[in-house]
């Protein structure tokens, strides 16, 4: 059988897995999901499987049947060659919880472990494609996925990315990590405005038939970084069956017991990816969706209403301060048994009022495995002294709202569910506010890091040694509504 990719709302034909890839988005607007059903795997038969072997193991389930042994090399070149911690993703026991470290990698935040694949993905399709043009990648980025994005495509031939991050929207280390970033087909720009207005003026350039157009005359063909990529999404899958088999075989619990996983989420890709992981055999209890004030998330999967009618909240956990989850809108495509009228429906909705509500049965199938719940900035803080004064574990921000949340969810429940929390990035990623946090006192970001080092010994990841010494690369800040037209004079450029 032939895996193909339709679309959310139901406007483009099926797509096969490297046209997927190399178009990143559907014509019609909608996300790809694919058109097939997942693959149940033996989880008895995951047990033993190093991380590169896993995840060719679970990635050849969306993957034509001949390309395997090209999955398996692009797994290699992606987690075997020393960019990694030794097992690519440890998992801590802390406290009442387990901790997935995803961001043991070349930017110390979990997107690397998908955009350290995505690139080999892309150069795979070109190749299966024949395809001589050259592809713009187009990535928003609310912190983390602008770094990892420029890292995994530096560099590589056949590519340019272009990287649209809110001047005002990611934390100092963040942007220094993005603006002093090499490679000579790398391109980093400020927006005067939020990650939403990146991420919708990303989006409406692929729909664009103006830049459609240039495209052509240009000999280049656009395509995305972001988790709206099915190639974002798939390697994410992986770490959940990762951490189910490391508590498995290090006896915390017996093969086949259930498990919650307790996600922070903003764009909501790493919570579906669970979600797919558990429609592949993995045995999940709850997911538990964590918001940080920005809130949409869990109004959502309480309510089931998407009201992006509501104030902007710039906060000390800035990956997290989207109001527009594009992710969300695959998981209710899922959540209506594929129809995407109803999906066609709900996001004209979304576009022309800004928000829509989904009916009661489907909020009740959404209820029946998500949960959720959302922490102030106050409480961030004070989940990351907590954390670290009983434990001696380091949070940061965003894995610190997650903290919170689960700790409220067994409160109110009593759940007693082993539980794996997904820790998002490094601590020293937002140091002045786990500073804050441990201190009570201000201060500046690289004082904060060795202050940091010297008060916890936790070690400073090696990428975000000598930050402070490189030199600023990308200085350029352009207003939101001239992202369409600069991605236009970028492509002439070609």
């Amino acid at each position: 059988m032939e895996k193909l990719y339709k679309s959310t709302r139901g406007h483009q034909k099926p797509l096969d897995f490297y046209t997927s890839i190399l178009q990143g988005i559907a014509d019609d607007g909608g996300l790809l999901v694919p058109d097939f059903p997942f693959e149940k795997k033996d989880l008895n038969a995951l047990l033993s499987l190093n991380y590169v072997d896993l995840a060719t193991e679970v990635i050849k389930a969306f993957v034509p049947e001949d390309a395997v042994e090209d999955i398996r090399k692009a797994c290699q070149g992606a987690y075997d060659t020393g960019l990694f911690k030794e097992g690519v993703v440890p998992v801590e026991k802390v406290g009442n919880t387990f901790v997935t470290e995803l961001f043991q990698g070349p930017t110390a935040a979990f997107k690397d472990l998908a955009l350290s694949l995505l690139p080999r993905f892309m150069t795979l399709s070109l190749k299966k494609k024949g395809e001589e043009r050259e592809v713009m990648i187009l990535a928003a980025t609310s912190g983390d996925t602008g770094k990892a994005a420029l890292e995994g495509f530096k560099d590589v031939e056949g590519t340019c990315i272009k990287v649209f991050y809110p001047i005002d929207g990611v934390s100092a280390i963040q942007k220094r990590q993005m603006v002093t970033t090499t490679g000579k087909n790398v391109e980093v720009i400020g927006i005067e405005g939020n990650f939403d207005d990146a991420q919708t003026a990303v989006k409406k350039a692929f729909a664009s038939e103006e830049l459609k157009d240039l495209c052509d005359q240009h000999h280049v063909f656009l395509s995305s970084a972001n988790s709206i990529n099915i190639g974002r999404l798939i390697p994410q899958i992986v770490y959940y069956f990762h951490s189910y088999s490391v508590l498995v075989n290090r006896g915390e619990i017996k093969l086949g017991d259930q498990v919650n996983f307790t996600v922070p989420s903003g764009n909501f890709g790493d919570c579906l990816a669970g979600w797919i992981a558990k429609n592949m055999g993995l045995p999940v209890n709850k997911f538990i969706v964590a918001s940080n004030k920005n809130n949409i998330l869990t109004d959502f999967f309480k309510t089931g209403v998407y009201d992006t009618h509501r104030e902007f909240y710039k906060t000390n956990a800035p990956a997290m301060d989207i109001l527009v989850s594009s992710n969300l809108e695959r998981l209710v495509w899922f959540m209506v048994d594929g129809n995407s009228e109803k999906v066609d429906q709900f996001y004209k909705s979304l576009s022309d009022e800004g928000v829509y509500r989904v009916d009661e049965e489907t909020l009740a199938r959404i209820q029946k495995e998500f949960v959720a719940g959302c922490q102030s900035e106050e409480q961030v803080l004070e989940n990351i002294k907590d954390c670290y004064d009983k434990t001696h574990y380091l949070l940061d921000t965003h894995t610190a709202v997650g903290y919170g949340v689960y700790n409220e969810y067994v409160k109110e429940t009593g759940d007693k569910t082993p539980n794996v929390l997904l820790a998002t990035a490094s601590p020293y990623k937002f140091p002045e506010s786990v500073y804050e946090a441990l201190t009570e006192k201000k201060t500046d970001v690289f004082t904060a890091i060795d202050a940091l080092n010297e008060m916890t010994n936790v070690e400073i990841p090696y990428p975000l040694k000598g930050l402070k010494e490189r030199e600023t690369l990308h200085e350029g800040v352009i207003a939101k509504d001239h992202i369409l037209s600069f991605i236009g004079e970028r492509i002439k450029e070609f």
